[in-house]
């Protein structure tokens, strides 16, 4: 069985270093330790609020980074064109809305489908893998296939705070593992975060066929305890 890529999610040291307006710490700088501690992507959200990563930070880090940056953007002409001009690798399309404190679920699909269509038309001739962020359903995965993604990458939120409060999981599981096999059957890559932990990864890392786990906010945190590269060894083993 192949090993499980890991992205490492670098958001929330931008969101330490808004909270009092300063230079520090500084993004680009824990971009290239995870990548010096063996991280196989370093992920970005730049959202239209640039609440946590900015422009500046979008474009260092994109220029000195050597492992694939995945940029995630909203569907909007906007970040169309700022993922046009700086062409990132990995491009993951996700859901945003103003008021919410993280992602919430998967896209809706149905809604702006055409733009959707168009946009990862585009990005894909500008060289760039496009992943849709989703829920875990069959109706999703059959919409990405449509739509011509070149990957998905489930939510994992539900999982995660069942298991998180120690609640029952194998029904939520089981709808993932469905959505893996459905999305391999018809040629995506399966990727999945959102809330992922030491014990969910590890949990969620038994589903035979996802390729690639993206995680940020817990890895950040543990960060703050064990550094950056400790939690990276420990979850690169966690999902071994």
């Amino acid at each position: 069985m192949s090993r499980i890529r890991l992205g490492v999610n670098i958001d929330h040291v931008a969101t330490v270093r808004n909270a009092r307006g300063e230079i520090y710490p500084k993004p680009i700088r824990a971009a290239l330790l995870a990548q010096k501690m063996g991280a196989d992507s370093i992920t970005v959200h730049l959202r239209e609020d640039r609440r946590h990563i900015n422009d500046k930070d979008l474009k260092e880090i994109k220029s000195k980074l050597k492992i694939p940056l995945n940029l995630e953007i909203a569907a909007t002409r906007e970040m169309l064109q700022i993922a046009l001009k700086r062409k990132p690798k990995f491009i993951c399309i996700v859901p945003e809305k103003r008021q919410e404190i993280t992602t919430e679920g998967g896209l809706n699909l149905n809604y702006k489908k055409n733009f959707l269509n168009k946009m990862i038309k585009k990005l894909k001739k500008n060289k760039s893998r496009v992943s849709l962020f989703i829920e875990p359903s069959v109706r999703d995965i059959k919409l990405s296939k449509f739509l011509n993604a070149d990957c998905v990458e489930i939510h994992t939120g539900k999982l995660c705070n069942l298991i998180n409060k120690n609640k029952e999981y194998k029904k939520e599981i089981l709808k993932i593992k469905q959505a893996v096999d459905l999305g391999i059957s018809l040629g995506l890559e399966v990727h999945a975060g959102h809330g992922l932990t030491f014990k969910s990864a590890k949990i969620l890392s038994k589903v035979r066929g996802i390729k690639e786990f993206n995680i940020g906010h817990f890895l950040i945190g543990e960060s703050i305890f064990n550094g950056i590269g400790n939690t990276i060894k420990k979850f690169k083993k966690s999902i071994k």
